[in-house]
């Protein structure tokens, strides 16, 4: 009922673990004898760019750091990218077991942001059986760069909203698939080529290669309007890396063609290709504190 509640709300409103230790032994401590729920579905809150299913445990905290460097085709110069750098710190609390709060600062156009992630469903097998994990994510930037045209911008107009439906399923020890339906909502857009309301559709993937390592693949589907009819031409994000889990620590390497680390960006304002050498690398690093 809890969950129910929490979930109409959200819609009505818009809205670690010791050293050595494995992230699949941590979450094993936390189900009760007999359960029969599938868990580590994927190994941290995010695929790579994206939000997997996952959220933290209630008492846990997760200090998360992304880094995105300039792309591969910028040349020696720059170092291929690595002269410039975009980073992103977020903070996610588990409040409870099935409710994940969390706030975040970005470079990118200098955001502020916060998420709210809540559980509403865990696969089972067995006796119990449910076959897939939902979760629902909303979250909330805020833009702070200087405004430079004339006039007052109104503080409205810096606020953009993302709504997922994230729904995965853990096939077997190896094999995780996840579809993500979401729309992203910007109060203010460029011109009136840019709809204000984008739908797109993720999808994303975890192959385990070892007990520690994994490889991650993620792309987003955005919904017509076409790029072509928008001020700005966008591309759909691909992304694709590695999972290294180091006890408490879980390090994401990848390679993407966005540099925005929050929906809001790399859904609907990715210009760069793959094709042209529109690459950039990228990494991650999650570090889980139990706090109670």
């Amino acid at each position: 009922m809890k969950r129910i509640i929490a979930f109409g709300f959200l819609i009505c409103f818009g809205l670690g673990g010791l050293p050595g230790q494995d992230v699949d032994d941590l979450l094993n401590e936390t189900l009760t004898p007999g359960s029969e729920e599938v868990i580590a579905t994927f190994k941290s809150t995010h695929i790579i760019t994206g939000h997997s299913i996952e959220r933290m445990k209630g008492g846990q905290l997760d200090f998360r750091i992304a880094h995105r460097f300039g792309t591969l085709q910028s040349g020696a110069y720059n170092l291929w990218g690595l002269d410039q750098a975009n980073i992103h710190l977020g903070l996610d609390y588990g409040l409870t077991h099935w409710l994940m709060i969390g706030l975040g600062r970005g470079t990118y156009e200098k955001t502020f942001d916060g998420l709210l992630k809540i559980s509403l469903l865990r696969q089972h097998k067995g006796s119990l059986k449910k076959p897939v994990n939902i979760s629902w994510l909303s979250t909330a930037s805020y833009n702070s760069l200087k405004w430079e045209q004339p006039g007052e911008l109104p503080t409205s107009d810096r606020f953009s909203y993302v709504h997922q439906l994230l729904v995965a399923r853990k096939f077997n020890d190896r094999l995780s698939l996840e579809l993500n339906p979401t729309l992203v909502h910007r109060n203010l857009v460029a011109t009136k080529l840019d709809p204000n309301d984008t739908w797109a559709l993720g999808a994303g993937g975890r192959c385990k290669l070892t007990r520690r390592i994994s490889v991650n693949l993620e792309y987003y589907y955005v919904l017509p309007p076409l790029p072509d009819y928008r001020s700005v031409r966008v591309v759909n994000p691909l992304s694709i890396g590695f999972d290294i889990e180091t006890g408490g620590h879980v390090f994401q390497l990848f390679l993407s063609n966005s540099l925005a680390m929050i929906e809001k960006g790399f859904i609907t304002e990715t210009t760069d290709k793959w094709m042209d050498g529109g690459i950039h690398f990228g990494f991650n690093i999650s570090r889980v504190f139990t706090l109670n």
